[in-house]
């Protein structure tokens, strides 16, 4: 994610502020331009401190301060870009619900910021009320034995609340074997799923993925039961980036699809920085790495590839001297590459014309179920016991 500031008073600003706490100028992000917007009061709405007067106002869900996005003052929306896809919330009045709910939204908002940013095609129920993307965010019901699952299904995501405590996801996490957990690799993997729909099967690239990923009509259920009975193969780390990877072709794309977006949205917050890994230890130029450029127009993964490996080494490293867990665990193999590069291609394909930033630097090689349809302006449904 690339860096904000304020408008008005030039204070560096994170991407969920609603307030500059230099000025006291609210805050608001505006996604076609990637923007947070110092605002102004005017009337019943906002305009741009700086730059044209458009009118805005909030995203409804800002009542809630779940949500810091803008839609234009005229617009029929109640809901900004990425709201509108949210199907069912939790009951806020229920214990944490409205804190581990507003923890959804942060995660789900930065993957809107991705998927947007890449020019990715986004339809919400009110586009295609059949297979559009929607989210459901619910709790488990007191007392029951049977607790929500975390998937996907035809476009619908349904993401369990407990994913949003801390405690929880970190004691699932250990009893799973996972070395790495979180909401934001949650809707980034779930939407891997959604976008093996749109981007392969309905876009006729089965063979093609098939080639690449293998054949994805093996039964699924049987293919989790063996997966879960007997764990990965021996050599899994040779031609997979996680263990869940190994379990179905499936789930093989979906874990590359979220590995791509960390790969991506972490290469831009690193080249914001103006980040250069040059090792004093090594001259080995493969150690090495000026990020300078938008992840977002790389012509190839291997572009990708050549700045990731470097800032994982040196991050993983500042990790360690912290006493923490690698900041990524994973070893990226010459045969993930060749998925991740299949994924950079097929996302490049599908993707919208989207202007190269000004200040754009060309990156240096160095050869290494039921539906309930919701209107796009109504809201979500509520969770109910």
């Amino acid at each position: 994610m690339k860096l904000f500031k304020c408008q008005e008073c030039g204070q560096t600003v994170f991407f969920e502020n609603r307030k500059c706490e230099r000025c006291a100028h609210p805050l608001g992000y505006l996604p076609q331009a990637t923007q947070l917007l110092a605002l102004q009061p005017q009337g019943d709405h906002f305009r741009a401190a700086k730059g044209k007067n458009f009118g805005f106002r909030y995203c409804a869900n800002a009542a809630q301060d779940a949500c810091n996005w803008l839609v234009p003052a005229d617009s029929q929306d109640r809901f900004c870009a990425a709201c509108r896809h949210n199907r069912t919330i939790p009951d806020l009045a229920v214990g944490q619900n409205l804190l581990h709910w507003q923890r959804m939204e942060v995660a789900k908002h930065r993957l809107f910021y991705t998927l947007i940013a890449l020019g990715l095609p986004l339809k919400n129920l009110a586009d295609d009320p059949e297979h559009g993307l929607a989210f459901d965010f619910l709790a488990d019901a007191p007392g029951a034995a049977r607790k929500v699952l975390t998937g996907h299904d035809d476009g619908l995501i349904t993401i369990n609340l407990d994913e949003a405590d801390d405690a929880k996801r970190e004691k699932l996490r250990a009893e799973m074997g996972e070395p790495y957990r979180t909401l934001l690799g949650h809707f980034r993997h779930e939407v891997g799923h959604y976008f093996w729909n749109v981007l392969v099967r309905d876009a006729g690239r089965l063979e093609a993925c098939r080639a690449v990923f293998g054949d994805d009509s093996a039964d699924y259920g049987a293919a989790l039961q063996r997966h879960y009975a007997e764990g990965p193969p021996a050599d899994w780390r040779e031609h997979f980036i996680s263990a869940y990877a190994t379990a179905h072709p499936w789930e093989d794309f979906a874990e590359t699809w979220a590995h791509y977006l960390h790969i991506v949205d972490t290469l831009e917050t690193a080249s914001a920085f103006g980040l250069r890994i040059h090792p004093v230890a090594t001259k080995n130029r493969a150690m090495h790495a000026d990020i300078d450029f938008d992840p977002h127009h790389a012509d190839s993964m291997a572009t990708l590839i050549d700045a990731w490996g470097p800032l994982t080494f040196a991050v993983n490293s500042l990790n360690r001297s912290m006493g923490q867990a690698d900041l990524y665990p994973f070893v990226v193999s010459p045969a993930v590459v060749a998925k991740l590069q299949f994924i950079h291609e097929v996302i490049h394909a599908a993707a919208a014309p989207r202007p190269v930033p000004a200040n754009a630097v060309p990156a240096k090689r160095r050869g290494l179920f039921g539906r309930v349809v919701q209107a796009a302006s109504a809201p979500p449904l509520v969770q109910t016991a």
